[in-house]
């Protein structure tokens, strides 16, 4: 085929007119037009007489020839040719002929370059078929922007006609975004593709729906701008389905991300605001708080339910509603209330919703003041009825519609799981801290040697407690023990080794054994624990502790530890170190001995135990060093106010009550005490039985200097009896030592380590009732044992001073 263009680049655009002939009936040409000659390459009057045969390039297309006269010549009425181009060339063309009216001999001829015609019949059918459409919305606009042409129908929020603009049928918010985005098309050319608009009707209040506007911009065949034509398509079902797919995602990871029943009430409520409603709340019954399971409530009336989540997209929560935390008032029997206790979610309106409550109180504890809509789904988990979940949309928002409530139900199904999830762990944990604190000793001990205050802080946010604990053992001689541990593992299995140890402890502080000493046989336990466990748990059974002694006569504090962070003393001056010892390994491990640390106390005090759940609370809980630096800047701090230990440890512990700590923390201060030494008598002898009638007198002496010389009659008993059996079975030297406190104590040191017993003689035995007179004789009496020897100790009660 040849060119069908004409040549040096002169091509037929859209902005050349139809090009028109007049030719007779032998097909000459009688006249043309302009754009006719210029579409051969020629001038008009080089045309006039030419013959269309001779402009033809395919005679047969153009002209149908009569065999009866060669001369004439038929055109047809329409078709298509190639013309001769003066270049050489050819050219397309389709054509009309019309017979003009005045002689009938002459036809008119119409013709356009193939191509724009074809351009035009395209354009033509695609218009049509776009105005034919009932699933796109098309509408082709003047530079007012103002409807020329569209098939909008009234049934389509009213239905756009010629001269209409956006505002005339669209809310004024919606159409003029829609008209701004329209405005820049037309200004800048630049196609818009598929823009989420909102349509909203004045003319139907309550019905909407979203569209994707797309547009281009017309220009006419100069290039200059028209108007703009605009296609909106319905994305009303897609929309909802991406909304709904996207909460689905966010709550299958926002909710239940906690075990706190009020946390999770909050993370499902904030992912239904604002993606679904304008405002929300959740209310649960008030047993499922306390981790228990909900009561069977069928009806109106008391309904045992308390708001614990509520969210507006507007800023903060609307005064008059009902607040966070508070209980919802008695209602009455509506159909609402019963769909959501057989199950169902449902929808309402504020009309129906203020008909139901009647009550003036309730309507404004219950409705926000612009909301329109509701829509409310229960909160069920295993055929429990936990609480519910509802939504307003206020102010110009769309009403629900029962698909929307179908949706939130659906949640709330999901949500309810985690809801119930959070209840039984409460539940669970607060009957493992009930049991964990059943087991820890009181709080406050008041001794002559220390004042403690001891406090404990279960984990929290989904981790079991872990079965820390702090003891205080009242020793003989008026020393005490300060013991602080914790156990490996999490839950009722640490409680329960937790609640093994601190047995065992007591037992063990009994026999007045060191500190370093107690730990070993500590150890030797927990590795019997660990090989009565179960294979697969015997890894996680073993403690760290830390026993401290404290002798408020010497002032002198011995420590040991197996794994525990070291201690803190702070002294009256208000400076706080730690004191430096050698831990050795965790409990459990064995094969290790363990180290005592002796440190002199300054009356009035301050010893600091705790567990490592305490340096988590710093924000470099990381680094071990770091928080311990951290806890006694803390407790020097607190102690400028001259607080008491009670108040010092609660305001430490204050984060950890507020944010529930990830560890269990233990902590127990102690603030020391001292007697003084006028309190103390010592003397020394040597293992001559004549001494015993110098220890009676010396005694006697000493307590009336005391002024209770009403006690000397049976201190001088228990003195005779103790030293004798020194003197007689121990060897010299011969220590006693008197100690006055809230109690008389006296002390008789030998050289020996002979385990003395408590016999009962018979009626013909020459002894053996020393010990058994000294114990009725004593509210209670003992043995321990030092590096060189032992020490037999006996308590008196003092008398009662008088009134």
């Amino acid at each position: 085929m040849e060119e069908s263009s004409p040549p040096d680049g002169a091509r037929w655009s859209w902005s050349s007119e139809v090009a028109t002939a007049v030719v007779d009936a032998a097909g000459a040409v009688l006249s043309c037009s302009r754009e006719a000659a210029e579409l051969l390459g020629a001038a008009p009057e080089d045309l006039h007489g030419v013959r269309l045969a001779d402009l033809t390039a395919d005679c047969p297309a153009l002209l149908r020839h009569d065999a009866r006269e060669a001369r004439e010549a038929t055109l047809a009425s329409h078709g298509s040719a190639r013309l001769r181009h003066r270049s050489g060339g050819t050219i397309d063309i389709t054509y009309r002929s019309l017979p003009l009216r005045r002689d009938p001999a002459e036809t008119l001829v119409l013709a356009v370059p193939a191509d724009v015609a074809t351009d035009w019949s395209l354009g033509s059918a695609l218009l049509r078929a776009l105005l034919g459409q009932r699933q796109l919305w098309t509408a082709l606009y003047g530079t007012d922007l103002r409807v020329v042409r569209t098939n909008v129908t009234p049934d389509m929020f009213g239905g756009l006609r010629p001269g209409d603009r956006l505002a005339d049928v669209l809310c004024r918010e919606d159409a003029d975004a829609a008209e701004s985005a329209l405005r820049r098309v037309l200004d800048t050319g630049t196609p818009l593709v598929g823009l989420d608009q909102r349509m909203r009707s004045p003319r139907e209040p309550g019905r909407s729906c979203r569209v994707a506007l797309s547009a281009v911009r017309l220009q006419d065949d100069r290039g200059t701008p028209s108007g703009v034509a605009a296609v909106f398509t319905e994305t009303t079902s897609q929309a909802r389905s991406r909304r709904n797919l996207g909460l689905h995602h966010q709550a299958s990871v926002r909710i239940g991300r906690s075990l706190d029943v009020r946390r999770t009430a909050q993370d499902l409520v904030d992912v239904l605001v604002p993606a679904l409603g304008d405002m929300g709340w959740v209310e649960l019954a008030e047993s499922v708080l306390e981790g228990n399971e909900p009561p069977k409530v069928y009806g109106g009336g008391e309904l045992h339910l308390r708001r614990v989540a509520v969210a507006s997209s507007a800023g903060p929560w609307p005064a008059p509603l009902l607040q966070r935390d508070e209980a919802v008032p008695p209602l009455r029997e509506a159909p609402s209330i019963l769909s959501l206790q057989r199950g169902q979610a449902t929808r309402i309106d504020r009309a129906t919703t203020i008909a139901r409550l009647g009550d003036p109180e309730h309507i404004r504890l219950l409705v926000p003041d612009t909301g329109h809509s509701a829509i409310a789904a229960p909160l069920f988990a295993r055929g429990l009825a936990l609480g519910t979940v509802a939504l307003w949309r206020v102010g110009d928002s769309d009403p629900f519609d029962q698909e929307d409530a179908e949706f939130l139900g659906e949640i709330a199904s999901r949500a309810a799981l985690s809801v119930d999830n959070a209840r039984r762990y409460t539940r669970e944990h607060r009957q493992c801290v009930a049991l964990q604190e059943s087991l820890l000793p009181q709080p406050i001990v008041d001794l002559p040697a220390v004042h403690t205050a001891g406090m404990y802080v279960p984990a929290g946010g989904g981790v079991e407690i872990s079965g820390d604990w702090f003891d205080v053992l009242p020793l003989p001689s008026m020393r005490v023990a300060l013991v602080v541990g914790d156990v490996t593992g999490h839950g009722l299995a640490a409680t329960a080794t937790m609640g093994r140890l601190r047995t065992a402890i007591q037992t063990l502080a009994d026999l007045e054994l060191e500190p370093d000493e107690l730990l070993t046989h500590l150890d030797d336990l927990v590795a019997k624990l660990a090989a009565e466990a179960a294979p697969g748990h015997r890894d996680t059974v073993g403690a760290t502790c830390l026993c401290a002694v404290y002798d408020p006569v010497t002032r002198r504090c011995t420590l040991a530890s197996a794994g525990h962070p070291p201690p803190l003393v702070m002294t009256p001056d208000g400076t706080c170190d730690r004191v430096s010892l050698a831990p050795g390994p965790p409990l459990g491990v064995g094969g290790m001995p363990f180290e005592v640390t002796a440190i002199d106390v300054e009356p009035d005090s301050v010893i600091a135990l705790y567990t490592d759940g305490l340096l988590g609370l710093c924000d470099r809980a990381h680094d071990m060093d770091a928080g311990i630096e951290w806890v006694a800047d803390r407790l020097m701090s607190l102690s400028s106010s001259n607080a008491t230990l009670e108040s010092v440890g609660h305001t430490l512990l204050a984060g950890a009550r507020q944010s529930p700590p990830r560890d269990d923390v233990a902590l127990l201060l102690a603030r020391t005490r001292a007697l003084p030494d006028t309190a103390v008598a010592r003397w020394e002898f040597p293992a001559d039985p004549a001494v015993v009638a110098q220890a009676r007198d010396a005694t006697t002496r000493q307590l009336t200097a005391w002024g209770i010389e009403e006690s000397a009659f049976t201190a001088e008993l228990v003195v005779s009896e103790l030293v004798t059996n020194a003197v007689r079975y121990g060897g010299g030297p011969v220590g006693l030592r008197l100690i006055r406190g809230d109690a008389l104590i006296c002390e008789v040191t030998d050289s020996s380590n002979t385990q003395p017993r408590l016999r009962r003689a018979r009626t013909t035995d020459e002894g053996g009732r020393g010990l058994f007179l000294v114990a009725q004789l004593s509210r209670k009496w003992g043995c321990r044992y030092g590096a060189n020897g032992k020490t037999i100790w006996a308590e008196q009660a003092l008398p009662a001073p008088p009134l």
